[in-house]
C-alpha cells in the first residue's frame, strides 16, 4: 500500500514539472485615447471648402468671356471650351453658360485616404515567415547557358594574363563573352526635353505669397467702395513680380479699367490680378514662380503711374494685405 502511495506522487510530481502553463495573452490594441494623433495642417491663404459659383450663367450686358473668368475665377479658354465657343470668343446678351464641369475639375478629388497614411495606429502586425522553398526560388534564378557553355575546354578564372594565352581561335570564340549583350539589351533611354513643371496645384488650398513690387500702397482694399485691390506707387518701368507660383491666364488689354493686365491661376481658388502695366513680358499659359518678373509698371487705362494688385478667391476679391507677408 505504501508503495503504490509512494508511486502515484512520483507520477503527480512529474507530471506537474513536465506541464507548460499558457502564457498569458495581452491585448496589443491601443485604446482610443493611446491612438496618436497627426497635426492637421492650415492652409496659409485659406480656402473654401464650398464653391459658391453657380452651375450655369446667363449672359448680362456688358458682360465678356474675359470679365466673366475673372468674376468666377476660371480660366476664360475653360470657359469657351466648356461652352464650344470659338475665337475670338464672343458672347450674346441672354447667352447661357454652363460652368458644371469647371467646378467638377476644380473639385477636391474624392476617395479612401491612402493605405499609408492608416498604418499608424499601433497595432501589431504578424506576417508569415517566408518558406525554404520560396526563398531559394527568389535567390536562386535560373543561369544564363549561353554565357557558361563555351569555351568548355577552358577551367582558368579570368584574367589578362589568361586570356593572352589562348589560342587566336579561341580568342575569337571568347570575344562573344563580355558584358555587350548585356549592355545591348538595355533599353536606350528616350532622350527628352525636360520639361518645366507644372505649379498650378489644382489639390492644394495654400499659397506662398510674396509682395508684387515694392512701393506705398496709395489705396487699400474697401469692399464697401467696389476697391477690389490696392494700389502700390512707383515708377514707370518699375518691376512687377508674380506674387506666387501658378499659371497665366490672361495677358491682354481687353478688360475695360484694367489697361495691360496680367493675371496668374496659382490653385483651384486663387487668382492674382496685376493691372495698369506698361509693358507685359509673359504670355498666356506660361508657368511663372514667385518673384519672377512678369510686366512693368505703367499708367495703361490709368491717370498715374501705379500697380493696382488684386487677390480672388473663386473669384471673389479679398483684401490682399490680409495674404501678403509683413515686412518687405
Amino acid at each position: 500500500m505504501l508503495s503504490k502511495l509512494f508511486l502515484l506522487c512520483f507520477i503527480f510530481l512529474v507530471t506537474a514539472c513536465t506541464t507548460t502553463p499558457q502564457a498569458p495573452v495581452i491585448e496589443r490594441n491601443p485604446t482610443a485615447k493611446e491612438k496618436p494623433t497627426s497635426p492637421k495642417s492650415l492652409p496659409k491663404s485659406g480656402g473654401s471648402d464650398k464653391d459658391w459659383r453657380p452651375d450655369s450663367y446667363v449672359v448680362k450686358k456688358g458682360d465678356t468671356l474675359f470679365s466673366l473668368g475673372l468674376e468666377f475665377g476660371y480660366d476664360y479658354k475653360d470657359i469657351a471650351q466648356a461652352n464650344n465657343i470659338e475665337p475670338p470668343y464672343i458672347i450674346h446678351l441672354g447667352q447661357q453658360l454652363r460652368f458644371q464641369s469647371l467646378k467638377q475639375k476644380d473639385a477636391k478629388p474624392a476617395g479612401n485616404p491612402p493605405a499609408s497614411a492608416s498604418t499608424n495606429d499601433g497595432d501589431v502586425i504578424i506576417k508569415p515567415l517566408s518558406t525554404d522553398a520560396g526563398f531559394q526560388s527568389q535567390v536562386m534564378p535560373v543561369p544564363d547557358t549561353t554565357l557558361l557553355t563555351s569555351p568548355k575546354a577552358i577551367r582558368e578564372p579570368y584574367s589578362d594574363q589568361a586570356m593572352m594565352t589562348l589560342t587566336p581561335g579561341i580568342q575569337a570564340k571568347s570575344a562573344v563573352i563580355p558584358v555587350k549583350p548585356a549592355e545591348s539589351a538595355k533599353p536606350d533611354a528616350p532622350k527628352t526635353e525636360a520639361s518645366k513643371p507644372d505649379t498650378t496645384s489644382t489639390s492644394d488650398d495654400s499659397v506662398e505669397w510674396g509682395w508684387p513690387t515694392n512701393g506705398k500702397v496709395t489705396t487699400g482694399y474697401n469692399e464697401s467702395n467696389n476697391a477690389k485691390g490696392i494700389d502700390i506707387d512707383g515708377v514707370a518701368g518699375q518691376a512687377v513680380n508674380a506674387a506666387g507660383n501658378g499659371r497665366v491666364i490672361y495677358s491682354g488689354s481687353d478688360l475695360r479699367g484694367y489697361g495691360k493686365l496680367v493675371i496668374i491661376k496659382h490653385n483651384k481658388n486663387f487668382l492674382s490680378v496685376y493691372a495698369h502695366n506698361s509693358k507685359i513680358l509673359v504670355n498666356e499659359g506660361q508657368q511663372v514662380t514667385r518673384g519672377q518678373k512678369i510686366a512693368e509698371m505703367g499708367n495703361s487705362d490709368s491717370d498715374k503711374v501705379s500697380l493696382h494688385f488684386e487677390i480672388r478667391e473663386q473669384g471673389k476679391s479679398v483684401d490682399p494685405v490680409k495674404y501678403l507677408p509683413e515686412g518687405r
